[in-house]
């Protein structure tokens, strides 16, 4: 049987932890910044965990 191929997208935006959650990046923090305010850009930069709806779907994609 041939390897199971991680989705190359996923392992490049996503992290695991130590207790095996899935940590992500917060979306709209790339172009256009300057519409948005301090603190919405302050708020975007912290790391969040998936969440749990999400959290299979992206298990998948990681093959884990």
């Amino acid at each position: 049987m041939p390897k199971v191929k991680t989705k190359s997208g996923a392992k490049k935006r996503f992290t695991l932890t130590g207790s095996g959650k899935v940590k992500r990046k917060h979306a709209f923090k790339s172009h256009i910044l300057t519409k948005k305010t301090t603190k919405q850009k302050r708020n975007l930069t912290h790391i969040t965990l998936v969440s749990s709806a999400d959290m299979n779907r992206v298990k998948d994609m990681l093959n884990i």
